[in-house]
């Protein structure tokens, strides 16, 4: 199928005049904007970005991957797809390996399934249960352990080596043999930690290279105390979460992150069930969640997850001044390299999967692709 007259986001040049041509599901040509042949679709000079990847999100639509119920985790990618989020990662909370394991299986379910109108599930974030007391947020204290590779290595092994992020803090016992080890598999992400800037460095440099949900559950960057921040910001193999729905970070501070890692942000909604849902009570990790006004809280009012999905938190970057080459990227290529899916996702290039987006000018979404196929339109 070949699709003319659009405005392109490509590798490197951006947004580019120009066709593609679409075959068996992947892109297989970039062609001049005014190529025509019988059934072209003329996309009318709109924008077309790739479709969003969002490696760190745990649920939508009253579904949480944690649940393992596969018709709920259906429903979540489904949800994601109608959304502009074409691949995901289903994230896990800090719970006993049992619980860990089913939902693992589920997600190796759904990638088996491949069901149409769904997004493609890229692999899974394993958040917790590797975390620091101190910084535990809205993970469940009760399941907090120090890292336990052996452990680690039974859950991927059960879900077929899934498992594309794990998280950890650095100053628990034994936490850089595990980097090491881990790292060989898969990729690591300092996460809910209290730890000091050598701390941080030491597990930096024993393979960890990912940093999940910059700015939250980990100590504020300090002159004296660079901390977590000031190790990730100057390790350049790094990339650092982001979440742009907000309410989690102030708009000065998410251009704060764009500036300290420049073109090492990687968007994430981290989401939880009651995105897409109205405000009530909800539930996360065996805790109670409560939305309101937007805003997801658990009883003693610690901010938990977020309600809103990665294509609403990529229009907030953009209104809060980031380029939009920069939140595109950051919403899609910085993302696929992170899970190591960078030759296959998150470019619109020849040999990579056809997911794409169909936007008007301002960013308005009108129509979803995956692997070529049509999966919504916005009238």
């Amino acid at each position: 199928m070949l699709y003319t007259n659009a405005l392109v986001f490509l590798p490197e040049r951006g947004f580019t005049v120009c066709g593609f041509r679409v075959e068996n599901g992947r892109f297989s040509e970039i062609v001049a904007p005014d190529v025509d042949e019988p059934g072209a679709v003329d996309l009318g000079g709109r924008k077309v970005i790739p479709g969003l990847i969002d490696i760190h999100t745990h649920g939508n639509s009253s579904a949480d991957f944690s649940d393992a119920d596969a018709a709920g985790l259906e429903r979540i990618a489904r949800y994601l797809a109608a959304n502009g989020v074409t691949s995901f990662c289903p994230t896990s909370m800090t719970l006993p390996y049992e619980t860990l394991s089913a939902a693992f299986e589920t997600a190796a379910g759904l990638r088996e399934k491949q069901l149409q109108g769904c997004a493609r599930l890229a692999g899974i974030h394993m958040e917790g249960p590797f975390f620091s007391e101190k910084k535990k947020g809205a993970q469940n204290a009760a399941y907090l352990r120090r890292p336990d590779f052996e452990g680690f290595q039974r859950l991927y092994e059960g879900c077929g080596g899934l498992i594309s992020i794990v998280d950890l803090a650095p100053e628990l016992e034994g936490a850089a043999d595990f980097v090491r080890k881990a790292s060989a598999l898969c990729t690591v992400s300092v996460a809910h930690t209290d730890a000091d800037y050598a701390q941080t460095r030491a597990v930096y440099d024993a393979g960890a290279r990912h940093l999940t949900h910059l700015y939250n559950a980990m100590p504020p960057i300090h002159h004296r105390k660079p901390g977590v921040i000031g190790a990730a910001a100057e390790t350049e193999s790094v990339c650092a979460e982001l979440i742009c729905d907000g309410l989690h970070i102030h708009p000065s501070a998410v251009r704060m992150a764009f500036r300290l890692f420049p073109g090492r942000i990687c968007l994430v909604s981290d989401a939880l069930r009651c995105c897409g849902m109205p405000d009530g009570e909800y539930e996360l990790g065996g805790q109670q969640v409560f939305l309101r006004g937007g805003v997801a809280k658990l009883a003693d009012g610690t901010i938990a997850g977020a309600a809103s999905n990665l294509y609403q938190d990529l229009q907030n970057a953009i209104a809060f001044g980031i380029a939009e080459d920069e939140a595109i990227r950051a919403a899609t290529e910085n993302p696929a390299r992170q899970i190591g899916k960078d030759k296959e996702l998150g470019a619109i290039a020849p040999g990579y999967r056809a997911d794409f987006l169909v936007c008007d000018q301002d960013l308005t979404l009108r129509e979803v692709y995956i692997d070529g196929v049509k999966v919504k339109e916005y009238l």
